[in-house]
C-alpha cells in the first residue's frame, strides 16, 4: 500500500466517522412522539381500588397532588404526582361524608366545591393542609357544570360503555401521532368514570373500575423540567 492509498483510506475512514456523528445527533429529531401507560398494578397500592371521582390539586410550593375518592366517600386516596415518573403515594385521608360526591370546581386556590349524588347537597373539600383535606358543609351552595380535557401528542376515542352499575362509563382507545401524521393505536382502557389531566407535564389520569390508570408524555414532562430549571 503506498502513500497515496493510506491517506485516501485515512479520508474515507474521517468522512465515515463525521456522518455516523450526525446521524446520532438527528436521532432524536425523527423519534415519533410516544405516550406511556402506567396500569393500577405498577402504582402504589391505593391505585388499584375502585374509586367514584378524582381531582388534581397544585399547591404553592410547586406540588401537584391526585386526590380519588374511594368507600362511598368515607376515604380519600392521596397521590403525589408532581413527578409522573416516580408517582407516591400519601397517608388516605379519612373523610366525614354522608356518601359518595363528585368534584365540581376549585374554590380559590385551597378549597374544591364537592356534590353529594342522590341528591344530598353540596359541600366544600378544605385543601389548606394538602394532606389532610377536611369536608366543610356551607349553606346554599350552587351546583356548576363539569367540563372535558384531552391529551396533546394524541387523542383519545370513547364509546358507551355497557355497564349497568355505571352507565356513564366509557371505554378509551388511546392513539400516539408519530411525525408522518398517522395516528397509532398504543393502549385501551374500559370502563372510564372519569379523565383529569395536568396540563404542566400533560399527565391523564384516567378513573376505571378496576382503579387509577396514568398517560404519561415523556416529551412534556422533559420541556417542563428543563422551564423549571
Amino acid at each position: 500500500m503506498n502513500k497515496k492509498q493510506t491517506i485516501r483510506i485515512a479520508r474515507l475512514a474521517l468522512v465515515a466517522a463525521a456522518a455516523l456523528t450526525m446521524a446520532g445527533y438527528a436521532a432524536p429529531r425523527s423519534r415519533p412522539s410516544k405516550v406511556i401507560l402506567l396500569r393500577p398494578a405498577e402504582l402504589p397500592e391505593l391505585a388499584r381500588v375502585t374509586g367514584q371521582a378524582m381531582v388534581l390539586h397544585a399547591t404553592g410550593d410547586s406540588r401537584t397532588f391526585l386526590y380519588v375518592e374511594q368507600n362511598d366517600g368515607a376515604r380519600l386516596a392521596i397521590f403525589d404526582v408532581t413527578n409522573p415518573a416516580k408517582i407516591k403515594q400519601e397517608p388516605a385521608a379519612q373523610l366525614d361524608a354522608p356518601g359518595s360526591f363528585d368534584f365540581v370546581s376549585p374554590l380559590g386556590d385551597y378549597a374544591e366545591l364537592i356534590r353529594f349524588r342522590d341528591g344530598q347537597g353540596e359541600a366544600v373539600l378544605d385543601l389548606h393542609k394538602a394532606k389532610a383535606p377536611t369536608i366543610k358543609n356551607v349553606p346554599e351552595l350552587k351546583f356548576h357544570g363539569l367540563g372535558d380535557r384531552l391529551i396533546g401528542d394524541g387523542f383519545t376515542v370513547t364509546n358507551q360503555a355497557s355497564v349497568q352499575s355505571d352507565a356513564n362509563a366509557r371505554n378509551y382507545q388511546i392513539f400516539a401521532t408519530v411525525n408522518s401524521g398517522e395516528p397509532e393505536r398504543v393502549y385501551e382502557v374500559k370502563q372510564v368514570r372519569q379523565e383529569v389531566t395536568n396540563d404542566e407535564t400533560g399527565t391523564t389520569f384516567l378513573l376505571g373500575a378496576d382503579g387509577l390508570y396514568v398517560i404519561r408524555r415523556p416529551a412534556v414532562e422533559e420541556e417542563y423540567e428543563i422551564h423549571q430549571q
